[in-house]
């Protein structure tokens, strides 16, 4: 699967969706959650903690010198609440809590003086408030730990667990749809390939079980007319060809003094009659994958260049070192020896090059001509059955139309690809990629 694919799958897509939906649901439960029960909950808490607290500053204040101190020294002991008279302002300590923001404006309504309270830090965090009563200056201190919670690390985690289960939901659930269909596709490509695939688990949800049914049927019912069409086009191949060996017995027994000319033009007819019954009977039985060995492309090169060489062709050669890879043998010469014929014959008596590269993923085998070349608009159509740029039906200057249509089709079966694109400086590159 490339890049692109994987961007555009629908896995990614359904896990994006319910990922985006769960995650903004949430959110929405976090708000009113926090809106409607902890808010009202902290505002309780800190109206309590700071009637407490102003409530020991007149206590204190109102007490008898004498028994302050004892006071002073309950209020650290029982309720870890530290009070005295200040004699010097405290630092200035800018803090973001929401829950002292929440203490300081109950202070403040409760004094009806604007209240701050300041942080220090020495062997713990502690928070300090300064209360005006009775003309002097009380200072009340508490830990940070006395509060007892840890507001941001709580909803940092459970925002942080909120994420996590929501995205492995999605995940799964995203899986579960699209695993069957991944199948599908998979299985849909092989039958494209012409090969038959295991039948489907036909399990899971109702839907998808019931999809599966309906594909494995239909790869069934492909199959069987795949079949029946390789079986009706044999029985014609094989009757067409045997009236044909009776008109090539009987030119056997003309006369001799019948011109030789009719009869080498009435044996090439029928020559070429039987080549393309042969053509036929191959595009329409669709091509199995055959099997992979392990061979070296430059003899195999080499061979088909001198070959054409033979015919009367110009073919020049360029690969550098041996290049082995696992290919099927026949298809890859099928395919070579077809886009070789092609470029002979509409090359306009140019030279064809063939040049191949083997890189460490794809090895590229291009054959190039010089000929007028390809309109663009019609390069896709080359590749259909029985299509020719040339409209005479000569077999002299164009084949029977099915020379790049079994050659895509043997490359679709064996996983490569051939393209064909105009060269610069005029001609078309016939590229064959095969993936190692």
């Amino acid at each position: 699967m490339t890049g692109a694919s994987k961007r555009n799958s629908l896995f990614r897509h359904t896990a994006i969706t319910v990922a985006s939906a769960l995650i903004i649901f949430q959110l929405i439960v976090f708000g009113v959650i926090a809106y409607y029960i902890m808010l009202p909950m902290a505002k309780r808490s800190v109206d309590d903690l700071a009637g407490f607290i102003v409530l020991s500053a007149k206590t204190w204040v109102e007490l008898p010198p004498e028994t302050r101190q004892d006071f002073e020294l309950e209020l650290a002991q029982k309720h870890n609440l530290w009070l005295f008279e200040a004699s010097t302002p405290l630092p200035e300590y800018d803090h973001y809590q929401p829950y002292l923001s929440l203490l300081e404006q109950a202070l403040t309504r409760r004094t009806g003086k604007v209240t701050h309270i300041e942080v220090t830090h020495w062997e713990k965090t502690w928070l300090w408030v300064d209360v005006s009563y009775g003309g002097k200056q009380i200072r009340i201190g508490f830990p940070e730990d006395l509060l007892g919670m840890q507001l941001p690390e709580a909803l940092l985690l459970v925002m942080a667990a909120t994420i996590v289960l929501t995205l492995i939901t999605a995940i799964i659930l995203a899986r579960r749809v699209t695993r069957p269909l991944e199948s599908m596709a998979e299985a849909a490509r092989h039958i494209g390939l012409g090969s038959y695939p295991a039948s489907l688990p036909e399990t899971g949800a109702e839907e998808l079980a019931g999809l599966a049914r309906t594909f494995n049927q239909m790869s069934l019912q492909v199959q069987a007319l795949l079949a029946n069409r390789t079986t009706v086009l044999a029985g014609i191949s094989h009757d067409l060809r045997t009236p044909l060996a009776r008109m090539r017995i009987a030119l056997e027994m003309l006369p001799e003094n019948v011109d030789p000319k009719i009869v080498t033009r009435l044996t090439n007819d029928i020559e070429e009659m039987n080549r393309l019954i042969g053509e036929f009977l191959t595009f329409s039985r669709g091509i199995e994958k055959e099997a992979t060995q392990e061979i070296d492309l430059q003899p195999l090169l080499r061979e088909l260049s001198d070959n054409a060489a033979m015919e009367g062709g110009v073919v020049e050669l360029r690969m550098q070192g041996s290049c082995i890879r696992p290919v099927g043998p026949w298809a890859l010469r099928r395919i070579l020896g077809n886009l070789i014929s092609n470029a002979m014959r509409y090359g306009d008596g140019q030279p064809v090059e063939i040049e191949c590269d083997c890189g460490d993923s794809e090895s590229v085998i291009r054959v190039l001509d010089r000929g007028s070349g390809i309109p663009p608009a019609e390069i896709e159509n080359v590749f259909r059955p029985f299509y020719r740029l040339e409209s005479s039906r000569s077999m002299v200057t164009g084949g029977s139309g099915l020379g790049l249509a079994i050659a895509q089709q043997l490359a679709n079966t064996n996983g490569w690809r051939i393209v064909l694109a105009p060269r610069p400086g005029g001609g078309t590159e016939a590229r064959l990629t095969i993936p190692n």
